[in-house]
């Protein structure tokens, strides 16, 4: 196997178990003693002290893409991402954050491609996103139904996805190491912070127990913040932004598998038909699997 492809798939399975994990996370903090400034607070404000070294010095970070490249490599993975998702975990399951965030993302990668290189999308991508789309309006009328506040969340979800989608597209585009584009992400969101602590504050800090706040501040600022971020972005310099949303497609089924574990939510029916469509829908939108066809031989 090629050593670029063997790095880049490691990379994307690593992305796909911290993605889940730092839903569960999430979920768990904003349901139990923290906030989602809190939570903001620690993801973005961590690792961008731990890497403040790569702003200075001879090998600080100089971008070479558009401004508009960085700032949606900032909105698509930075403050506003993680707010939107921080929110939404407040009203909506982990399980719905799987399916909705990790489902949709394959999706808005492969429009956003297309509106930005043209890649056309056909045959069994084309399938696979209509599975994922399919998926996905299943599940959410059965939100709608439930009467509950569920689907705010839900839709929250979705706005993320398609911010990721664009922070996977820009990253190619601003000439910055993985490690460069973690701190340059962290970075400009921990300065956006600070005006929206000014104002809203993060009370939940000094009166949440210590517990909570070592737990949200290891897997927020150093496991999701710092790691999650580079190994994905990794995956994407060495697969390609289509081909990295592939890890998404364990996403679903590790967190609906660990919130059914750890905080006890039902796996309904509907969780079910979701995942038994959103999950190869990934796989097939991917482009990992192709149609072979076999020439004819000519005869003898």
């Amino acid at each position: 196997m090629d050593r670029n492809l063997s790095a880049g798939l490691l990379a994307a399975l690593s992305a796909a178990f911290i993605g889940s994990a730092w839903q569960l996370v999430s979920r768990h903090g904003v349901t139990t003693t923290l906030g989602p400034m809190e939570l903001a607070l620690m993801r973005y404000g961590i690792p961008a002290l731990l890497l403040a070294p790569l702003w200075f010095g001879r090998r600080r970070i100089a971008t070479k893409g558009a401004r508009m490249a960085r700032v949606l490599l900032v909105v698509g993975g930075g403050l506003p991402f993680g707010l939107l998702v921080l929110a939404g975990a407040q009203w909506a399951p982990a399980s719905h954050m799987g399916i909705f965030m990790a489902g949709s993302l394959p999706l808005f990668t492969a429009i956003g491609a297309r509106l930005h290189k043209g890649q056309a999308v056909g045959g069994l991508r084309l399938l696979g996103l209509g599975c994922i789309a399919l998926g996905m309006v299943l599940f959410a009328v059965g939100s709608f139904r439930g009467g509950t506040l569920d689907w705010r969340g839900d839709l929250l979800f979705l706005v993320a996805a398609m911010l990721w989608a664009m922070h996977s597209l820009a990253f190619a585009q601003c000439g910055l190491t993985p490690w460069q584009g973690a701190a340059f992400v962290n970075g400009w969101s921990a300065l956006l912070l600070l005006p929206v602590l000014a104002f809203a504050g993060a009370p939940r800090l000094l009166s949440a127990p210590w517990p909570d706040i070592a737990l949200q501040a290891s897997m927020q600022g150093v496991v999701a913040g710092l790691l999650g971020l580079v190994v994905y972005m990794v995956a994407v310099a060495r697969l390609g932004a289509a081909r990295a949303s592939l890890s998404a497609a364990l996403v679903p089924v590790l967190t609906t598998l660990g919130a059914a574990w750890w905080m006890d939510e039902p796996v309904t029916p509907a969780v079910l038909v979701a995942l038994a469509l959103v999950v190869p829908g990934i796989v097939l939108a991917s482009g990992a699997v192709r149609w072979r066809v076999k020439q004819a031989r000519p005869a003898a």
